[in-house]
């Protein structure tokens, strides 16, 4: 159509296009903040929901007193480690002062030192009690540490189950909010696909056509972008059984729509010449002609060929002569592209058999 256009309508078009995909582009933000603001209408869903309260809350209590436990029991550990390190040390070094004054009182075999022998073994044992002791300290707090661990892990095992359990129910309640929220974008979607296919068919070419094809055109991106890639898959047989659902849909109206369009032409085909010449927009026939189409039935035809006047397929006047100059134009053309004389149409022939309006093969359309 455009070969038939005006140069300002050329552009004025190429505007109305651009409205057309600004309008769109608009919307598409819109619908985007609108359905990405959806799953907001649900609550934020955790792990507590669905656990078993009145059993995790102790096994959790004993956790986190038997990490305390633990904790203070680690730090009390490294004392009474530090305390056994010193007793050793005293006890190593006094057993070795002990040997060499035993070795000494050997040699000097001085009876009179006899109580000082004493003195030092009791000075020994009570190294060694003390010794003992901060073995007997750091036993016990090894044991602390090592019930509140043995406690600790028997509460996570047992914590572990439970939120096993509703870690379950948990994905199970997020697979049903997240078929709800495909619902909320399909029950906002669908309306808009609905509607942007009632506007294809009835108001593609209206006067508003640029707000229309926008509305289309952001139809299509919230169903196609908005939808389809949270649509839930179940394996693939969902989104399977939809395409095929929409290719049947879309395959149904595109058949009716051809059948429609053939029995349509079937029956231009049988009407007079002159009918059918009303029923063609200049602009059709122009852009039909320019894909060198006959404009009635669409079929390929030879423009060139300077001896066809007529549509060899269904008989439509292609050429006239003008009424004035008598030169070969085009019988959709408003002028003689010779002398510029409207194309009036001449007065129909009636036949025998009654008044059909016919043209003759030199008469203008």
């Amino acid at each position: 159509m455009s070969k038939s256009l005006r140069l300002s309508e050329k552009w004025f078009r190429r505007g109305l296009w651009l409205v057309a995909l600004v309008f769109a582009s608009f919307l598409i933000g819109l619908g985007g903040t609108v359905v990405n603001d959806l799953p907001k209408v649900e609550r934020a869903l955790e792990l507590d929901d669905f656990i078993d309260r009145a059993a995790a809350g102790p096994l959790r209590s004993t956790i986190k007193a038997s990490e305390e436990t633990e904790l203070v029991a680690t730090r009390e550990l490294e004392q009474v480690r530090l305390q056994l390190t010193a007793a050793q040390q005293a006890s190593a070094n006094a057993r070795e002062t002990f040997g060499n004054w035993i070795a000494t009182r050997r040699a000097t075999a001085q009876p009179d030192q006899d109580p000082e022998l004493i003195a030092r073994t009791k000075s020994l044992d009570a190294l060694k009690q003390k010794e003992d002791e901060a073995q007997r300290k750091v036993a016990a707090q090894r044991q602390i540490v090592l019930d509140a661990r043995q406690a600790e892990q028997r509460a996570r095992e047992s914590l572990a189950v439970l939120e096993r359990v509703a870690q379950e129910k948990l994905e199970a309640e997020y697979r049903r909010v997240e078929l709800r929220v495909f619902g909320y974008r399909l029950a906002l979607t669908l309306p808009l696909l609905v509607v942007a296919g009632w506007l294809f068919v009835k108001k593609r070419k209206g006067t508003y056509w640029p707000f229309v094809w926008g509305f289309i055109f952001f139809a299509l991106f919230a169903f196609f972008v908005e939808l389809v890639p949270y649509m839930p898959s179940y394996g693939g047989y969902v989104r399977y059984v939809v395409g095929i659902l929409a290719t049947v849909l879309v395959g149904r109206y595109a058949i009716v729509a051809l059948n429609r369009y053939l029995a349509r032409q079937k029956l231009a085909e049988q009407q007079p010449d002159r009918v059918r010449r009303e029923e063609l927009s200049y602009d059709t026939a122009l852009v039909r002609l320019g894909k060198n189409v006959c404009p009635g039935c669409e079929r390929p035809v030879d423009l060139k060929n300077n001896e066809i006047d007529f549509c060899p397929h269904c008989g439509i006047g292609l050429f006239d002569h003008c009424g004035q100059c008598e030169t070969r134009k085009s019988a959709f053309s408003k002028f003689c592209h010779a002398c510029g004389t409207s194309a009036a149409p001449r007065a129909p022939l009636a036949s025998a058999a009654g008044s059909v309006d016919s043209f003759t093969p030199g008469a203008p359309a």
